[in-house]
């Protein structure tokens, strides 16, 4: 899969880098100084890389933890997101980070201890004792690459070690198996993102199906791991009624209500900057130029769209699920 890896020079010797560097003897070892020489880099092509992606293993120095966007959340007070990579395994027509990096390279931070410390220190500066969630797979997603990051192997047991702080682990892999080796504990949230089977079959590259995404929540949920529901984005389609509805009851039929933390939803929109970018990427790509109008520096569909997509999957999923469980991310309603 990954054939040229760059390393950064003052982590070469580093543990978790030997470590992974063995899992790939046939590739192509190539020192930097620094990431961002790399990664940053002018005038590179990111749909064209993403056909064969390099890995990137460095070292961050600082922002290990920041504040989410304003408005997300999932029932705490404050919320804060960690991103040990930069990038994602996955192909999907609508990320936004391919309007928000040069490169489609992966980046890999290996010093976790250091997101550690920051984490324990937002932890510690918490003299209110408000709810806490952290939330990784803001700029990545959580599982696609654990063979290769022990990601969850190193970040469970350390937040299994907090009872009174959350910590959601967002994802579109079924690579659970490292999951299941763990015992669950309620403060963990595998939140699965999801789009109807049309839509992502058409938009979502590489992607597992939804079917198999549905199957590993529901070993997830008999194995006693509480899941996120993430309907985000939702696209506006000739079908989106009967579609969402569909994904509604599959997920539904094969996950009980009681192993779901929480469902969030929201519409599909881009800063102005992003959106340009990635439609320049895919200037026939239909999913990118029907429907979207300009408001506010922001690229999204028009108030009453937004408004009547999100309220329809919010009310159809009162059929399963109470409303103090489902948080809405549009600003409309």
């Amino acid at each position: 899969m990954i054939k040229t890896i760059y390393i950064e020079k003052s982590i070469k010797n580093h543990p978790r880098t030997k470590k992974i560097l063995k899992k790939f003897p046939n590739s192509t070892q190539i020192l930097c100084d620094q990431y961002k020489e790399i990664f940053n880099r002018k005038k590179q092509n990111f749909r064209i890389q993403k056909s064969s992606p390099s890995l990137i293993i460095a070292k961050k120095f600082n922002n290990f933890v920041l504040p989410t966007p304003k408005g997300l959340g999932i029932g705490s007070n404050k919320n804060y997101y960690f991103s040990h990579m930069l990038n994602c395994l996955y192909d999907c027509r609508y990320c936004f980070l391919q309007g928000m990096y040069e490169s489609s390279n992966f980046v890999l931070f290996v010093n976790f201890e250091s997101f550690v410390k920051s984490i324990e220190k937002v932890i510690k500066n918490n003299l209110s004792g408000e709810k806490i969630t952290f939330f990784s797979g803001y700029d990545c997603d959580s599982l696609a690459m654990e063979s290769i990051t022990d990601f969850v192997k190193f970040f469970l047991p350390f937040f299994q070690e907090k009872p009174n702080i959350e910590i959601e682990l967002r994802t579109k892999s079924v690579s659970i198996k490292r999951i299941l080796n763990f015992e669950p504990f309620d403060t963990c949230i595998i939140a699965f993102s999801f789009t109807p089977d049309e839509i992502a079959r058409k938009n979502e590259h590489g992607v597992p199906s939804v079917k198999s995404r549905i199957e590993a929540m529901k070993k997830l949920s008999n194995a006693g791991w509480k899941l996120g529901l993430r309907l985000d984005p939702i696209i506006y389609h000739l079908n989106y009624k009967y579609n969402y509805k569909k994904l509604i009851d599959d997920i539904f039929l094969k996950v009980p209500e009681k192993s779901f933390h929480s469902i969030s939803l929201g519409a599909i929109r881009f800063p102005r900057k992003m959106y340009n970018k990635i439609s320049n990427l895919y200037p026939d790509e239909k999913l990118l130029s029907k429907h979207f109008v300009k408001e506010n520096k922001i690229i999204s569909y028009p108030k009453h769209i937004e408004s009547e997509i999100v309220s329809y999957c919010k009310e159809y999923l009162k059929k399963y699920i109470d409303e103090n469980k489902i948080f809405s991310f549009d600003p409309y309603l």
